[in-house]
């Protein structure tokens, strides 16, 4: 049986189906009455006061919080990204220092190269001048 919302002016009153509730005295205006249809068909599963809680808790876990589930999962494909062009610059970095310790050990040249240009060294007869740009 469909909700239905019945007005009985013979007894002065207005009967609420949905709620199942007489109102004595209460005489709704054309506009209520047609909020009233509307209200009375609504199946009573919807207006269940648990469900409408757990919805609402659903649409802001999903959508509303700060940590929702959304847009996490779009930070998280950012930072993946991220993180993957970092790890492609690392191995790069990698590849090249390999590189740069293979022929630091084949040839004592490089070694000597090496060691003037990163640590400043010189030989016993020689000076180092810095020129340093400001």
């Amino acid at each position: 049986m469909l909700p239905v919302a019945r007005d009985d002016l013979s007894r002065n009153g207005f009967w609420l189906e949905g709620l199942r509730t007489w109102i004595p005295g209460y005489r709704p205006t054309t506009e209520k009455r047609a909020y009233l249809r509307i209200f009375n068909n609504i199946p009573s599963w919807l207006k269940n006061k648990y469900l409408l809680t757990a919805a609402g808790f659903a649409v802001w876990i999903l959508f509303i919080d700060d940590r929702d589930f959304i847009t996490t999962h779009f930070r998280h494909v950012e930072e993946l990204k991220k993180l993957e062009a970092s790890k492609k610059y690392y191995q790069e970095q990698i590849a090249a220092t390999r590189k740069e310790l293979d022929q630091l050990k084949s040839n004592p040249e490089t070694i000597e190269k090496y060691a003037r240009e990163k640590y400043l060294m010189k030989r016993d007869n020689e000076d180092v001048f810095l020129i340093r740009e400001k």
